[in-house]
């Protein structure tokens, strides 16, 4: 099981209240497996995700990636451990601003212990493969909205992982860039890697084989499955 999340809970408290954004949720994704997770605003969702990309540390519980627990680890070595195993794409990109496409897309090279060549090969690779060899050498700001999530995707795909993790990646996308990102995803998954995305968008439920539905910070009802759109 690539991804393996058993009971895990996340409390925040300040001085005037305690929410429980996430509360004893157990969830696994199989190599090959697309999975979503549905729920309105302040659900869990995110929270969910963080947790299980090693961002955020849960309360109560265990998450396991490729069959470590990546909070076992000294910081630097989850560092490396995420750079390693886990892809990362968000609602809002998250590209440096100040680098090229291509020195953003280079980035999560830094993490691991990869050499200079390979890693540049294969970001080259991806900058064809999404279509962006004409916009290598701008920075983000000069980028579309399509192109920046491109570029977003190139970089999670750059340490070659086998979990992705998204957190409203179609949010700022039109349909067509929404339907182009969502076939990547895909694709990844057929390829025999993990997806995890939280979504609202009724497309991305639609790729994915599971749907799980948050509320409260708890799984509301059952997995059940969506009409797989897999290209």
């Amino acid at each position: 099981m690539l991804l393996s999340i058993d009971g895990v809970s996340r409390t925040y408290t300040d001085s005037d209240s305690t929410v429980h954004a996430v509360d004893d949720v157990s969830l696994q994704v199989a190599a090959g497996e697309f999975v979503a997770v549905q729920g309105a605003s302040g659900s869990g969702k995110s929270t969910l995700l963080l947790m299980a990309g090693g961002l955020l540390k849960p309360d109560s519980g265990h998450v396991q990636v490729n069959g470590q627990d990546p909070y076992c680890l000294k910081p630097d070595a989850r560092a490396e451990f995420r750079a390693q195993n886990i892809g990362f794409v968000f609602q809002q990109f998250h590209l440096v601003p100040y680098l090229s496409v291509l020195d953003n897309i280079l980035a999560p090279a830094l993490a691991v212990s990869e050499p200079e060549t390979r890693a540049r090969a294969r970001a080259l690779q991806l900058i064809e493969q999404f279509g962006l060899s004409d916009r290598q050498q701008h920075v983000p700001a000069k980028l579309s909205s399509g192109e920046r999530q491109r570029a977003a995707m190139a970089r999670a795909l750059l340490n070659e992982p086998k979990l992705i993790l998204a957190d409203e990646p179609t949010g700022n996308l039109d349909h067509n860039n929404a339907d182009t990102l969502l076939g990547y995803l895909s694709d990844f998954a057929t390829a025999g890697g993990a997806v995890l995305l939280v979504t609202h968008d009724d497309r991305a439920v639609a790729c994915a084989q599971r749907v799980v539905h948050l509320q409260n910070g708890r799984i509301a009802e059952p997995v059940v499955n969506a009409v797989s759109s897999r290209r």
